[in-house]
Order: structure tokens, then sequence, then C-alpha cells
């Protein structure tokens, strides 16, 4: 008798744990992406109880956060990764760094030691916090005086307001394991955002108006803003660029826009960007890539931003909102905008079309195959994820993204080994859609232990393998910096027999004849599959 009731008392307990994961459901959460260890196995054990949220076992704690990285990118929700301690965690440390500089919202779960007893050497302890306070919003760490439902929700609003991006909570084992208290409640801080925009509206409207050759520039803080930006150019037939994250925020199939700026950006809108009188810069922090030499960008013209942070560039006349609040007021202002047809006629001008090498050639060229493959998927409407290098900006060139969260890159870092785990995120968030995983040789190496995850999970990614047998971006620079002294030659495996060894389907192209028949079995295989396209080695972008 005293066991059964001693029995039915334990099973009434709730733990730390218990409480986090049902906070999570509250939160809406359905999926995590992680690697399980000794120190978040409370976690792992409620989970195993619950049918709402589903855990994705990745190969790599690199790969959980990629992989959350792309399902918040496609969803617009915080993605949600689970790691343990010690290297757990430290093996996450790229992909934070990533989701900080592209503003991705993630709340990193990292379980750590027991916070009873840190004296000495501790096995897989390391300082959580300090690690990771360099590339993250905030980081937590939950002590006995807290509540834990109420950090993890602080948490997720942390990482969805404001600049959005990746939030750390450490969660020591002997807290996670302990029966859960409720404490009191305290209210969250949010941040404020300027709200009285009436007399930046009336001077904006007014600089529009008095300028000749106005601009819009449009950045990855305009990705919940993608109507109301449509709205606003109409209404005042500006003609448009955009930076890599901006990319697809406004169709790149409309006649006035322009394409990508910067260092590989196109030349209609560089040279666009050279010759206005005004830019309004959205959602943009004015990066190297896209400002190439700060003290050169936009010299003959003033500059408007408009942004939820203050910019570090010397702006002309800055205004601090959000993208969205402030399109929507200057939208209901009765204003009526200036044609400048002088200034169309120029654009019309200055479009251009990214060029295809001569088709009489004997080996693939990247632009050739980006181009066949743009246009042969077209009609999917795909989610492309990229890797880093010159594939990505060819894509970034060839591909017209027509709706944003279409087009999921690393920006801000260049982390090489985001595609593929992140092509698993972008599909779990939109799974109706084509997901397609464009990479280099060199990047697909990085983090290729995830096919274990996409045959797991049977994630029907489809992944075009740009495959020169270097790494074409720093070759590039090594050709035109350094006399061509190469370090970059890879002795690559055959990449079909390392997909047979994972029970997925493979084919090898070496002629155009070859690449639109290896498109056409990728797509309608159900399953992934990766296309391995042998190009020129030696080609430039």
């Amino acid at each position: 008798m005293y066991n059964n009731y001693a029995m039915t008392n334990l099973l009434q307990v709730k733990t730390s744990a218990a409480e986090l994961v049902e906070t999570l459901k509250k939160l809406g959460v359905d999926s995590i992406f992680g690697y399980p260890g000794a120190s978040v196995l409370s976690i792992y054990n409620e989970l195993f109880n619950t049918q709402e949220i589903k855990h994705y076992l990745v190969r790599h704690e690199q790969a959980a956060v990629h992989a959350a990285e792309g399902y918040a990118r496609v969803s617009g929700k915080t993605g949600v990764v689970l790691v343990t301690s010690g290297p757990g965690f430290t093996n996450t440390v790229t992909g934070i760094a990533n989701a900080y500089a592209d503003s991705t919202p993630l709340v990193i779960l990292a379980g750590d030691v027991s916070s009873e007893n840190k004296e000495g050497k501790i096995f897989q302890n390391v300082d959580i916090a300090s690690i990771a306070k360099s590339c993250c919003k905030k980081t937590f760490t939950i002590s006995q005086n807290d509540d834990i439902a109420q950090v993890i929700t602080e948490a997720f609003q942390e990482a969805q307001s404001g600049v959005k991006g990746p939030v750390v909570v450490a969660l020591p084992r002997n807290i996670l394991e302990n029966n859960y208290s409720g404490k009191e409640k305290t209210d969250c801080k949010q941040i404020e955002i300027l709200t009285d925009l009436t007399e930046h509206i009336t001077n904006l409207h007014n600089l529009i108006n008095t300028s000749q050759k106005p601009l819009l520039l449009i950045g990855g803080g305009c990705l919940d803003a993608s109507e109301e930006i449509e709205k606003f150019v109409s209404k005042y037939q500006l003609p448009v660029v955009s930076t890599l994250m901006g990319i697809g925020i406004y169709p790149s199939e409309n006649h006035l826009y322009l394409g990508m700026i910067g260092l590989n950006g196109v030349d209609s809108a560089n040279n666009a960007l050279s010759k206005c009188d005004l830019l309004i810069a959205l959602g943009t922090a004015f990066s190297d890539r896209s400002t190439c030499k700060k003290n050169d960008f936009a010299s003959n013209c003033k500059v408007v931003s408009v942004n939820i942070t203050p910019s570090e560039k010397n702006i002309d006349f800055e205004i601090i909102s959000d993208v969205k609040n402030f399109l929507n007021e200057i939208l209901l202002s009765k204003n009526q905008p200036e044609t400048h047809e002088k200034w169309h006629m120029q654009i019309d001008e200055l479009k251009d079309n990214p060029a295809i090498e001569d088709e009489n050639f004997d080996c693939l060229h990247s632009s050739f195959v980006l181009k066949t493959i743009s246009e042969y998927t077209k009609y999917y409407e795909p989610v492309v994820v990229t890797d880093v290098g010159q594939h990505q900006m060819l894509t970034a060139q060839f591909f017209n993204f027509n709706k944003p969260r279409k087009f999921i890159t690393s920006g801000g870092l260049g982390t090489m080994g985001f595609g593929l785990p992140a092509s698993i995120g972008a599909h779990i968030a939109n799974p109706d859609s084509l997901i397609l995983n464009i990479t280099g040789d060199g990047s697909y190496q990085m983090n290729l232990q995830e096919l274990a995850t996409c045959r797991e999970h049977h994630i029907p990614v489809k992944i075009i393998i740009m495959n020169n047998s270097y790494l074409g971006m720093v070759r590039q620079l090594q050709e035109k910096i350094y006399n061509n002294r190469y370090q970059v030659e890879m002795i690559n495996p055959d990449f079909t027999k390392i997909a047979e060894a994972y029970d997925l389907f493979a084919v090898r192209v070496n002629k155009k004849a070859e690449l639109i028949p290896a498109l056409e079995k990728a797509i309608h295989h159900q399953g992934t599959a990766i296309i391995d396209i042998i190009i020129d080695s030696f080609e430039n972008i």
C-alpha cells in the first residue's frame, strides 16, 4: 500500500524539464533540431511523451543550428535547437554566429553541468554565457531562483523582437531534473518602436518629389514588409535594387527591379546606385559587401535609412523605425508623388541580363547550368537554399525570386556547410514546396553527414553540387591578388557513391545534354536526390 502511494506521488511530480516542454508547446513549437547527451536527457524524456513537438536528430550540432535557421527563415517562426553540455554546445557556435549575422530568430537550449558544484575540473564544463555573448542577442542561465517557464518565454520574445536573432539558454542538469515550482511572474520588457512618424513621412515625400533620380534599396530587414514595399513602389514608381539578403522581397521579374548591388552585384543595379541622387534604404545595415568602399558608396546622393536600429554609416536622413510600420504610415498619407520619366528612361537603358557564355563550349559553366535550372524549375516556385561561394552569387543573379522566404543563404557570416542542413529545416517548415540545395563541392563536404538525417526523415531535398574540384571563390581571389598561388585544388570523392552508401538517389552530369534529364529524374524522385554536376574548374564570376 505504501509503495503504491509513493508511486502515485512520484507520477504527480513535475520536473523543470517537464515544465520546459509544456512551455514550448504553449509557444507553438512544433519542431526541434538537436543531439542528446546526459545533461538534457530529462528534456528528451519529456519529448518522448509528447505528440505536439517532433525532434529531428541531426548528425552534428552545427547542423542542428543551420537546420533551425532554415526552418525559421522559411516559416517566420523561431527555430529551436536542443544540445547537451560541453562540446554539444561549443559545436553550435558557428551556427549561432551565422544566425546572429543574418538576424535569424532562434532559441538554443544548451544543457549545462550541474550548478551545485562547478569547482575544479568538471567533465564537459564550459562557460556557455561567456562563449555565446559575442555572437547572440542575449544569454540566460537558469538558476534555482528562476521560473523556467518565464525565462523560456522571455527568450522567445527576445529572439523575435527588434532586430531578430539567436538567444542562448543554459540549462544546468540538476535544475532540469529537480521538481518545478513556479515563481512570481514579472513583465518582460518590450522594445519600443518609434510611433510618431508624421514629420519623417513629410520630409521623405518632399525628398522624393524634389529628387530627379530616386532609388529604393531593400535589405533583409524588410522580410516582413514585402506587401507594403510593393504598394510603396507602385505609388511612387521607384526603381528598386536589393542587397543579397533582400532578394525576393520585391519581385525580381517586376520591370522596376534592377537586381542585387555590391561586390558581386549586377551592373544594372550598381550603375543605378552610382547615378541616383536619392537613395532610400529600407532595412539594411550597409555591410561592406554591399557598400564595397564605404567612402565611395552613394557619394553623389542623399541617403535615407529606415531601419529598426541606427546605422554605423553617415546617413543624411535616418528614421529609426520598423520598416513595415513606417511604410504603412506613409501609404496612408494623401501626398501626391511626382513622376520621374527621364529617370525611368535611363533605368530602362541600364537594365541588363547576366551574361551567359556562348553555348558552343566543351565543359559546363556555372552560369549556363544555373540559368537552365532556374528556367526548368520556375513552374515549381522552389525554395532555393545555397551554400557559400561562386554558386551562391550566380544563383542570386540567375534565379528570379518573386516572393520572400524563397532564397535562403548565409549572408553576413558566409558559412560553408550551411546549405544542406538549412534545406532540411526549409522542408520541415514548408513540406509542400520543392526545395533545391545549390552547393559547391567544398561547402557540401562540410556537413554531408546530414545525408543520414535526410534518409532517416525522408527529406525530399534536391541537392545540386557544382563540382569544380576547387574552392572556386578563393581560387579566384588567389588568381587576382596573389599571382595564381593556389592552395585550394580538391581531390573529391565520388559523390554518387557516397549517396549510394546512404541509400539515396544520385546522378552525375558531365555534358549539357545530360542536365535536363538529370533534373527531371531528381525532381520526380520521391526522396532526397543528388545531382553531381562537373563544371569548369577555372570559371570566374
